[in-house]
Protein backbone atom coordinates (compact mmCIF):
# COMPACT_ATOMS: atom_id res chain seq x y z
CA UNK A 1 0.00 0.00 0.00
CA UNK A 2 1.05 3.43 -0.79
CA UNK A 3 2.37 5.41 2.65
CA UNK A 4 0.59 8.84 3.28
CA UNK A 5 3.57 11.06 2.41
CA UNK A 6 2.07 13.78 4.62
CA UNK A 7 2.61 11.25 7.46
CA UNK A 8 5.91 9.89 6.33
CA UNK A 9 7.72 12.86 6.31
CA UNK A 10 7.08 13.35 9.93
CA UNK A 11 8.04 9.61 10.30
CA UNK A 12 11.09 8.52 11.74
CA UNK A 13 14.70 7.43 9.53
CA UNK A 14 13.76 3.59 9.97
CA UNK A 15 9.62 3.92 8.71
CA UNK A 16 11.25 6.07 5.56
CA UNK A 17 13.52 3.85 4.24
CA UNK A 18 11.43 0.97 5.02
CA UNK A 19 9.06 2.61 2.89
CA UNK A 20 11.40 3.84 -0.15
CA UNK A 21 13.03 0.20 0.11
CA UNK A 22 9.49 -1.34 -0.49
CA UNK A 23 8.58 1.27 -3.02
CA UNK A 24 5.46 2.56 -0.85
CA UNK A 25 6.86 5.88 -1.61
CA UNK A 26 8.90 8.09 -4.01
CA UNK A 27 12.26 10.41 -2.85
CA UNK A 28 10.36 12.95 -5.25
CA UNK A 29 7.17 12.61 -3.63
CA UNK A 30 8.79 12.63 -0.13
CA UNK A 31 10.93 15.73 -1.33
CA UNK A 32 8.54 17.79 -2.31
CA UNK A 33 5.73 17.18 0.72
CA UNK A 34 8.80 18.22 2.92
CA UNK A 35 9.53 21.70 0.31
CA UNK A 36 6.00 22.08 0.65
CA UNK A 37 6.02 22.39 4.24
CA UNK A 38 9.22 24.37 4.34
CA UNK A 39 6.99 26.81 1.78
CA UNK A 40 4.09 26.71 4.18
CA UNK A 41 5.90 27.08 7.34
CA UNK A 42 8.25 30.32 6.45
CA UNK A 43 7.16 32.15 9.44
CA UNK A 44 9.08 29.69 11.17
CA UNK A 45 12.42 31.23 9.82
CA UNK A 46 14.02 27.58 10.38
CA UNK A 47 15.87 27.93 7.05
CA UNK A 48 18.37 30.06 5.36
CA UNK A 49 19.02 28.54 1.64
CA UNK A 50 16.29 26.04 0.10
CA UNK A 51 17.89 24.18 -3.06
CA UNK A 52 14.61 23.24 -4.21
CA UNK A 53 15.74 22.35 -7.72
CA UNK A 54 19.03 20.42 -6.64
CA UNK A 55 16.86 18.45 -4.73
CA UNK A 56 14.14 17.65 -6.74
CA UNK A 57 16.61 16.70 -9.28
CA UNK A 58 18.61 14.54 -6.53
CA UNK A 59 15.37 12.63 -5.67
CA UNK A 60 14.74 11.94 -8.97
CA UNK A 61 18.23 10.54 -9.49
CA UNK A 62 17.48 8.48 -6.25
CA UNK A 63 14.06 7.09 -7.51
CA UNK A 64 15.91 6.00 -11.23
CA UNK A 65 18.62 4.35 -8.93
CA UNK A 66 16.38 2.21 -6.76
CA UNK A 67 13.81 1.08 -9.36
CA UNK A 68 17.34 0.01 -11.48
CA UNK A 69 17.86 -2.27 -8.07
CA UNK A 70 21.25 -0.01 -7.74
CA UNK A 71 20.83 2.05 -4.74
CA UNK A 72 23.58 4.75 -3.99
CA UNK A 73 23.18 3.78 0.03
CA UNK A 74 21.98 3.57 3.26
CA UNK A 75 20.38 6.70 3.45
CA UNK A 76 19.11 6.73 -0.47
CA UNK A 77 16.32 9.36 -1.48
CA UNK A 78 16.14 10.61 2.59
CA UNK A 79 15.31 14.46 2.44
CA UNK A 80 18.62 16.00 5.10
CA UNK A 81 18.98 19.59 6.37
CA UNK A 82 22.07 20.48 7.11
CA UNK A 83 23.07 23.66 9.45
CA UNK A 84 24.49 26.83 7.72
CA UNK A 85 27.96 26.41 9.30
CA UNK A 86 28.81 23.34 6.98
CA UNK A 87 30.24 23.71 3.15
CA UNK A 88 27.78 22.10 0.45
CA UNK A 89 28.54 22.36 -2.86
CA UNK A 90 26.60 24.58 -5.14
CA UNK A 91 25.33 25.92 -1.64
CA UNK A 92 26.16 29.04 0.40
CA UNK A 93 27.81 29.51 4.08
CA UNK A 94 26.39 32.29 6.18
CA UNK A 95 27.22 31.37 9.66
CA UNK A 96 24.50 33.08 10.44
CA UNK A 97 26.17 36.34 9.73
CA UNK A 98 24.27 38.81 8.34
CA UNK A 99 27.66 40.56 6.31
CA UNK A 100 29.10 37.57 5.13
CA UNK A 101 29.90 37.77 1.19
CA UNK A 102 27.10 35.22 -0.51
CA UNK A 103 29.49 32.46 -1.95
CA UNK A 104 28.47 29.14 -3.31
CA UNK A 105 30.81 26.60 -1.83
CA UNK A 106 32.63 24.50 -4.79
CA UNK A 107 33.08 21.29 -1.76
CA UNK A 108 31.71 19.25 0.44
CA UNK A 109 31.82 19.47 4.73
CA UNK A 110 33.54 15.96 5.07
CA UNK A 111 30.06 14.54 7.54
CA UNK A 112 28.19 16.15 4.11
CA UNK A 113 30.45 14.24 1.67
CA UNK A 114 29.38 11.39 3.51
CA UNK A 115 25.97 12.41 3.98
CA UNK A 116 25.61 12.87 -0.03
CA UNK A 117 28.14 9.17 -0.60
CA UNK A 118 24.98 7.58 1.22
CA UNK A 119 22.29 8.66 -1.21
CA UNK A 120 20.79 11.41 1.23
CA UNK A 121 19.01 14.42 -0.42
CA UNK A 122 20.06 17.95 0.49
CA UNK A 123 18.01 20.09 0.88
CA UNK A 124 19.53 23.37 2.03
CA UNK A 125 20.93 24.88 5.39
CA UNK A 126 19.40 25.80 8.37
CA UNK A 127 19.62 28.80 10.35
CA UNK A 128 21.28 29.14 13.63
CA UNK A 129 22.45 32.23 16.39
CA UNK A 130 24.65 34.64 14.55
CA UNK A 131 28.06 32.82 14.09
CA UNK A 132 27.13 29.63 16.24
CA UNK A 133 27.35 32.01 19.09
CA UNK A 134 24.23 31.33 21.28
CA UNK A 135 21.89 29.03 22.93
CA UNK A 136 18.23 30.15 21.72
CA UNK A 137 17.87 30.70 17.74
CA UNK A 138 18.24 34.16 18.22
CA UNK A 139 19.55 36.01 15.13
CA UNK A 140 19.11 39.95 14.54
CA UNK A 141 20.01 39.42 10.54
CA UNK A 142 18.38 36.25 9.63
CA UNK A 143 15.07 36.74 12.38
CA UNK A 144 14.83 34.17 15.04
CA UNK A 145 14.01 30.75 15.01
CA UNK A 146 10.21 29.33 15.92
CA UNK A 147 9.73 26.09 17.94
CA UNK A 148 7.13 24.18 16.16
CA UNK A 149 6.16 22.01 18.88
CA UNK A 150 6.08 25.19 21.78
CA UNK A 151 4.81 27.63 20.00
CA UNK A 152 5.97 31.09 21.57
CA UNK A 153 9.09 29.31 23.18
CA UNK A 154 12.75 29.53 22.14
CA UNK A 155 14.03 27.13 19.56
CA UNK A 156 17.38 26.56 21.26
CA UNK A 157 20.79 27.10 19.65
CA UNK A 158 23.07 27.47 17.82
CA UNK A 159 21.14 24.32 16.01
CA UNK A 160 18.01 26.46 16.23
CA UNK A 161 16.85 25.86 12.48
CA UNK A 162 17.96 22.43 12.09
CA UNK A 163 15.97 21.24 15.15
CA UNK A 164 13.17 23.09 14.07
CA UNK A 165 13.18 21.79 10.55
CA UNK A 166 13.33 18.35 12.23
CA UNK A 167 10.74 18.94 14.56
CA UNK A 168 7.80 20.63 12.03
CA UNK A 169 8.74 17.62 9.74
CA UNK A 170 10.66 19.57 7.01
CA UNK A 171 13.46 17.33 6.93
CA UNK A 172 13.94 13.25 8.15
CA UNK A 173 16.96 14.63 9.94
CA UNK A 174 19.36 17.45 10.40
CA UNK A 175 22.83 17.74 10.45
CA UNK A 176 23.79 20.29 13.01
CA UNK A 177 27.02 21.44 15.46
CA UNK A 178 27.02 21.30 18.80
CA UNK A 179 30.26 23.20 20.70
CA UNK A 180 28.95 23.58 24.34
CA UNK A 181 25.41 22.09 23.92
CA UNK A 182 24.22 23.59 20.37
CA UNK A 183 22.60 20.06 19.22
CA UNK A 184 21.34 19.01 22.64
CA UNK A 185 20.45 22.36 24.09
CA UNK A 186 17.25 22.25 20.39
CA UNK A 187 16.56 19.05 20.32
CA UNK A 188 15.49 19.58 24.32
CA UNK A 189 13.75 22.92 23.41
CA UNK A 190 12.35 21.11 20.30
CA UNK A 191 11.45 17.94 21.35
CA UNK A 192 14.01 15.73 19.60
CA UNK A 193 17.00 13.28 20.08
CA UNK A 194 19.94 15.01 19.48
CA UNK A 195 23.92 13.32 20.24
CA UNK A 196 26.87 14.75 20.59
CA UNK A 197 30.23 12.18 19.68
CA UNK A 198 32.94 11.90 20.86
CA UNK A 199 35.83 14.54 20.25
CA UNK A 200 36.92 12.95 16.84
CA UNK A 201 34.69 10.42 16.09
CA UNK A 202 33.04 13.11 13.00
CA UNK A 203 34.85 15.19 11.30
CA UNK A 204 34.94 18.73 11.52
CA UNK A 205 36.53 19.49 7.76
CA UNK A 206 35.16 22.05 6.20
CA UNK A 207 32.56 22.61 9.28
CA UNK A 208 33.16 26.79 10.49
CA UNK A 209 35.08 26.53 13.50
CA UNK A 210 34.01 27.89 16.92
CA UNK A 211 36.14 26.16 19.67
CA UNK A 212 38.66 23.02 17.61
CA UNK A 213 38.79 21.26 20.73
CA UNK A 214 35.19 21.04 21.69
CA UNK A 215 33.46 21.32 18.26
CA UNK A 216 31.78 18.30 16.67
CA UNK A 217 29.09 17.36 13.91
CA UNK A 218 25.99 16.32 16.11
CA UNK A 219 22.45 14.28 14.97
CA UNK A 220 18.83 15.52 15.29
CA UNK A 221 16.86 12.48 15.14
CA UNK A 222 13.12 11.77 15.79
CA UNK A 223 13.85 8.69 18.08
CA UNK A 224 17.21 6.67 19.21
CA UNK A 225 17.26 4.20 16.66
CA UNK A 226 17.52 7.03 13.51
CA UNK A 227 20.62 8.51 15.46
CA UNK A 228 22.21 5.22 15.71
CA UNK A 229 21.64 4.59 12.31
CA UNK A 230 23.59 7.64 10.73
CA UNK A 231 26.28 7.86 13.59
CA UNK A 232 28.64 4.93 11.92
CA UNK A 233 27.72 6.23 8.29
CA UNK A 234 29.38 9.57 9.36
CA UNK A 235 32.10 8.35 11.54
CA UNK A 236 35.53 7.91 10.45
CA UNK A 237 39.34 8.83 10.77
CA UNK A 238 39.92 11.47 8.53
CA UNK A 239 43.76 12.89 7.78
CA UNK A 240 42.60 16.65 6.45
CA UNK A 241 41.17 17.16 10.58
CA UNK A 242 44.05 17.62 13.08
CA UNK A 243 41.04 16.43 15.85
CA UNK A 244 40.09 13.20 14.18
CA UNK A 245 40.72 9.93 15.82
CA UNK A 246 42.15 7.14 13.96
CA UNK A 247 40.47 4.00 15.42
CA UNK A 248 42.20 0.22 14.91
CA UNK A 249 38.58 -0.54 14.37
CA UNK A 250 35.06 0.51 13.72
CA UNK A 251 33.48 2.08 16.72
CA UNK A 252 33.03 -1.04 19.23
CA UNK A 253 29.36 -2.23 20.40
CA UNK A 254 27.97 -2.01 23.49
CA UNK A 255 30.03 -3.71 26.20
CA UNK A 256 27.39 -3.39 28.78
CA UNK A 257 25.36 -5.40 30.92
CA UNK A 258 21.74 -4.68 32.05
CA UNK A 259 21.59 -4.87 35.62
CA UNK A 260 25.63 -4.25 35.83
CA UNK A 261 25.62 -0.55 34.92
CA UNK A 262 27.34 1.85 37.28
CA UNK A 263 25.00 4.86 36.86
CA UNK A 264 25.90 8.30 38.40
CA UNK A 265 22.99 10.50 38.99
CA UNK A 266 23.65 14.56 39.05
CA UNK A 267 22.43 16.16 42.15
CA UNK A 268 22.28 19.26 43.61
CA UNK A 269 20.59 20.21 40.88
CA UNK A 270 19.21 23.59 42.83
CA UNK A 271 22.30 24.43 43.51
CA UNK A 272 23.58 24.02 39.92
CA UNK A 273 20.92 26.73 38.50
CA UNK A 274 18.13 24.06 37.83
CA UNK A 275 14.27 24.99 38.16
CA UNK A 276 11.72 23.05 39.87
CA UNK A 277 9.89 21.52 36.61
CA UNK A 278 13.05 20.49 35.48
CA UNK A 279 14.26 18.79 39.00
CA UNK A 280 11.06 17.28 38.65
CA UNK A 281 10.66 16.31 35.42
CA UNK A 282 13.91 14.72 35.66
CA UNK A 283 13.79 12.74 38.69
CA UNK A 284 10.65 11.81 38.09
CA UNK A 285 12.09 10.19 34.31
CA UNK A 286 15.21 8.31 36.56
CA UNK A 287 12.31 6.66 38.99
CA UNK A 288 10.61 5.21 35.77
CA UNK A 289 14.15 3.96 34.26
CA UNK A 290 15.75 2.80 37.56
CA UNK A 291 15.11 -1.22 37.39
CA UNK A 292 17.34 -0.58 33.85
CA UNK A 293 20.15 -0.12 36.42
CA UNK A 294 22.09 -1.93 38.04
CA UNK A 295 24.19 0.15 41.00
CA UNK A 296 22.84 3.90 41.18
CA UNK A 297 24.83 6.55 43.34
CA UNK A 298 24.53 10.33 43.54
CA UNK A 299 27.25 11.88 41.49
CA UNK A 300 28.48 15.53 41.90
CA UNK A 301 30.65 17.89 39.69
CA UNK A 302 32.22 19.63 42.24
CA UNK A 303 34.81 16.91 42.19
CA UNK A 304 37.69 19.12 43.33
CA UNK A 305 37.72 22.95 44.51
CA UNK A 306 38.26 23.77 40.34
CA UNK A 307 35.61 21.12 39.06
CA UNK A 308 33.50 24.35 38.24
CA UNK A 309 31.12 23.28 35.39
CA UNK A 310 30.07 27.08 34.81
CA UNK A 311 33.33 28.36 35.98
CA UNK A 312 34.93 26.20 33.14
CA UNK A 313 32.03 27.40 30.57
CA UNK A 314 33.14 30.62 31.15
CA UNK A 315 37.00 30.30 30.47
CA UNK A 316 35.58 28.21 26.97
CA UNK A 317 33.75 31.16 26.18
CA UNK A 318 36.84 32.91 26.15
CA UNK A 319 38.48 30.45 23.51
CA UNK A 320 35.70 30.36 21.71
CA UNK A 321 34.89 34.49 21.12
CA UNK A 322 39.00 34.61 20.41
CA UNK A 323 38.69 31.53 18.12
CA UNK A 324 36.05 32.97 16.12
CA UNK A 325 37.41 36.20 15.97
CA UNK A 326 40.63 34.70 14.60
CA UNK A 327 39.02 32.43 12.48
CA UNK A 328 36.37 34.70 10.79
CA UNK A 329 37.85 38.31 11.33
CA UNK A 330 37.24 39.74 7.94
CA UNK A 331 33.77 39.11 8.02
CA UNK A 332 32.23 39.87 11.52
CA UNK A 333 32.26 43.84 10.44
CA UNK A 334 28.49 44.07 10.32
CA UNK A 335 28.09 41.59 13.19
CA UNK A 336 25.12 43.07 15.45
CA UNK A 337 25.99 44.94 18.84
CA UNK A 338 25.36 41.85 20.97
CA UNK A 339 28.13 39.97 19.46
CA UNK A 340 30.68 42.76 19.09
CA UNK A 341 30.06 43.10 22.77
CA UNK A 342 31.03 39.01 23.24
CA UNK A 343 33.84 39.48 20.88
CA UNK A 344 35.29 42.56 22.69
CA UNK A 345 36.11 40.76 26.08
CA UNK A 346 38.27 38.79 24.29
CA UNK A 347 39.99 41.15 22.42
CA UNK A 348 40.59 42.90 25.98
CA UNK A 349 42.15 39.57 26.88
CA UNK A 350 45.80 38.61 26.97
CA UNK A 351 47.54 35.60 25.87
CA UNK A 352 48.49 34.25 29.33
CA UNK A 353 44.43 34.98 29.87
CA UNK A 354 44.09 32.61 27.06
CA UNK A 355 46.64 30.06 27.84
CA UNK A 356 45.23 30.05 31.93
CA UNK A 357 41.84 29.29 30.31
CA UNK A 358 43.31 26.56 28.24
CA UNK A 359 44.40 25.15 31.38
CA UNK A 360 41.73 24.65 33.06
CA UNK A 361 39.96 22.95 30.27
CA UNK A 362 42.89 20.81 30.49
CA UNK A 363 42.28 19.97 34.41
CA UNK A 364 37.97 19.25 33.62
CA UNK A 365 39.29 16.81 30.91
CA UNK A 366 41.44 15.14 33.41
CA UNK A 367 38.35 15.43 36.21
CA UNK A 368 35.84 13.89 34.00
CA UNK A 369 38.12 11.11 33.15
CA UNK A 370 38.21 10.38 36.96
CA UNK A 371 34.62 10.86 37.41
CA UNK A 372 34.06 7.86 34.70
CA UNK A 373 36.90 5.60 36.61
CA UNK A 374 33.45 5.32 39.36
CA UNK A 375 30.43 5.49 36.48
CA UNK A 376 29.85 3.51 33.32
CA UNK A 377 27.61 6.52 32.59
CA UNK A 378 26.09 10.26 33.96
CA UNK A 379 22.45 10.92 33.76
CA UNK A 380 21.47 14.95 34.30
CA UNK A 381 18.85 17.06 32.83
CA UNK A 382 20.40 18.54 29.44
CA UNK A 383 18.90 21.90 29.97
CA UNK A 384 18.46 23.45 33.98
CA UNK A 385 15.20 25.64 32.81
CA UNK A 386 12.21 25.15 30.52
CA UNK A 387 12.35 27.08 26.91
CA UNK A 388 12.04 30.85 27.70
CA UNK A 389 9.74 32.53 25.86
CA UNK A 390 10.61 33.41 22.71
CA UNK A 391 11.84 37.07 22.56
CA UNK A 392 12.76 37.08 26.28
CA UNK A 393 16.64 37.58 27.60
CA UNK A 394 18.87 34.57 26.80
CA UNK A 395 19.39 32.22 30.42
CA UNK A 396 22.99 32.87 31.66
CA UNK A 397 23.71 28.89 32.32
CA UNK A 398 21.53 27.53 29.37
CA UNK A 399 24.68 25.44 28.80
CA UNK A 400 26.03 24.51 32.19
CA UNK A 401 24.58 20.65 31.96
CA UNK A 402 25.58 20.29 28.58
CA UNK A 403 29.20 22.17 28.72
CA UNK A 404 30.49 19.14 31.34
CA UNK A 405 30.39 16.40 28.25
CA UNK A 406 31.64 19.39 25.30
CA UNK A 407 34.67 20.44 27.38
CA UNK A 408 36.11 16.92 28.03
CA UNK A 409 35.25 15.58 24.27
CA UNK A 410 32.77 13.27 25.89
CA UNK A 411 29.73 11.79 24.03
CA UNK A 412 26.28 12.74 25.16
CA UNK A 413 22.88 12.17 24.29
CA UNK A 414 19.92 13.80 25.18
CA UNK A 415 16.46 12.17 25.11
CA UNK A 416 13.59 14.40 25.30
CA UNK A 417 10.94 14.66 28.16
CA UNK A 418 7.82 16.71 28.25
CA UNK A 419 7.77 20.49 28.43
CA UNK A 420 10.51 20.87 25.83
CA UNK A 421 13.33 19.38 28.91
CA UNK A 422 15.72 16.86 28.08
CA UNK A 423 17.11 13.84 29.72
CA UNK A 424 20.87 13.95 28.97
CA UNK A 425 23.06 11.01 29.22
CA UNK A 426 26.96 11.36 29.43
CA UNK A 427 29.63 8.43 28.85
CA UNK A 428 33.40 8.38 28.91
CA UNK A 429 35.02 9.10 25.14
CA UNK A 430 34.37 5.98 22.62
CA UNK A 431 31.32 5.28 24.62
CA UNK A 432 28.63 6.70 21.61
CA UNK A 433 27.22 3.15 20.97
CA UNK A 434 26.59 2.25 24.64
CA UNK A 435 24.98 5.59 24.81
CA UNK A 436 22.85 5.02 21.69
CA UNK A 437 21.74 1.54 22.90
CA UNK A 438 21.17 2.31 26.96
CA UNK A 439 19.01 5.51 25.51
CA UNK A 440 16.86 3.44 23.37
CA UNK A 441 15.61 1.16 26.04
CA UNK A 442 15.71 4.03 28.48
CA UNK A 443 13.59 6.04 25.98
CA UNK A 444 11.37 3.00 25.50
CA UNK A 445 10.88 2.55 29.49
CA UNK A 446 9.96 6.00 30.18
CA UNK A 447 7.50 6.63 27.24
CA UNK A 448 5.72 3.48 28.33
CA UNK A 449 5.21 4.23 32.09
CA UNK A 450 4.92 7.64 31.48
CA UNK A 451 1.20 9.31 32.90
Amino acid sequence: MPASIEKLRTSTLTRVLHALALNEASSEALTQACLGAIGRDGALNAWTFVDTAGALAAARASDARRASGHALGRLDGVPIAIKDNFDVTGMPTTLGLGAREVVLCSHDAHVVHRLRGAGAVLLGKTNLDEAALGTIGRNEFLGDVGNPLYPGKASGGSSAGAAAAVAAGHAIASLGSDTMGSVRIPAAFCGLVGIKPSRGELSCRGLASALRRADAPGLLTRCVQDAALLLPLLAGYDPGDAYSRKRRMPLASPDWAPGTLRVGVIGDLEALGADSMVISTFRAAIERGAALFGETRPASLELAPTMDVARTRRAALLLMEAEILAAHHDELAGGSKRLWQLLDYARRKSAADYARADRLLDLHTVQVRRLFEQFDVLLLPTVPVVPPDFGTPEPANLADFTALASLAGCPALSLPLAGGIGLQLVGASGSDLRLLELGEILSAVIDSEAP
